[in-house]
């Protein structure tokens, strides 16, 4: 997919990866509908950007906000060749804690956001890439998901968030081989520690040391360098069915 001239949606795209991802692509031609639930964030960027993005307040696990985001994107910009799930969160929690077990609403909104969100996107998405002319290689589209490093090496705490993002590095393949027939690619990309306004607000001493768990660069990683390899997978034609970690070779401890 050649990223000049695409049409890409980004969920979760007026932060952190999700904005870095629109600032990449934008750079190489691309328009970009920017879909997050953020909305003073969402179109202060887009009137900063100019009009080649568009922002649609989202929530990624609601059908009909999609839908209306997705129809948003194709009056605006004729199409959808690419989609990058950013969007989604978790507030860390333990299945049982002094105040009890964890309230079984909490683990269902990180499952609805993280895993059936992402589900969402990709299902309408699919449905307007279907529309699009093949290029040389038959290809009409490009999907990217953002799992993470918890989908294999949880931690306490994690549950929800684990198995949120253990969902989407299940689903890579089953999509991908049915989505080949279309001309559309699936991919994952597993992050580990990014320096994202998730973590803004810890002190700059934790940050440090969040950083120095990184075997190599002992440091965490920039938004930028998750974008560097998203562009890189919408051009490269044969990424197609598989989760790349992106991590620094980190592997989680327990706690």
């Amino acid at each position: 997919m050649n990223v000049k001239n695409s049409v890409a949606v980004v969920t979760g795209g007026a932060s952190g990866l999700g904005e870095a991802c629109v600032r990449n692509l934008l750079s190489g031609g691309a328009k970009i509908a920017i879909l997050d639930f953020a909305a003073d964030r969402g179109e202060k960027i887009a009137a900063e950007l100019g009009k080649d993005v568009i922002f649609a307040q989202t929530d990624v696990a609601d059908d009909a906000g999609v839908q209306g985001a997705i129809d948003k994107t194709v009056k605006a910009f004729g199409a959808i060749n690419v989609v990058i799930n950013c969007a989604g969160g978790a507030v860390p929690m333990k299945v049982l804690s002094k105040k009890g077990p964890m309230p079984l609403a909490a683990f269902n909104r990180t499952i609805q956001i993280n895993l059936v969100g992402t589900f969402n996107v990709i299902r309408l998405a699919v449905e307007q890439m279907v529309k699009n002319s093949p290029d040389a290689d038959g290809e009409k589209g490009v999907i990217i998901n953002t799992s993470s490093v918890a989908a294999f090496d949880g931690q306490i705490g994690q549950a929800d968030y684990s198995a949120s993002k253990g969902g989407i590095v299940a689903m890579t393949l089953p999509i991908a081989r049915e989505c080949a027939d279309y001309g559309i690619r699936v991919m994952t990309i597993a992050p580990g520690l990014f320096d994202t306004p998730l973590l803004h607000g810890l002190p700059e001493a934790a940050r440090e040391a969040l950083g120095k768990m990184v075997p190599f660069p002992p440091r965490l990683g920039q938004p930028a360098e998750f974008a560097s390899l998203v562009r890189h997978i919408i051009e490269n034609h044969m990424l197609n069915g598989e989760v790349i970690r992106l991590d620094g070779a980190i592997r989680m401890a327990a706690k």
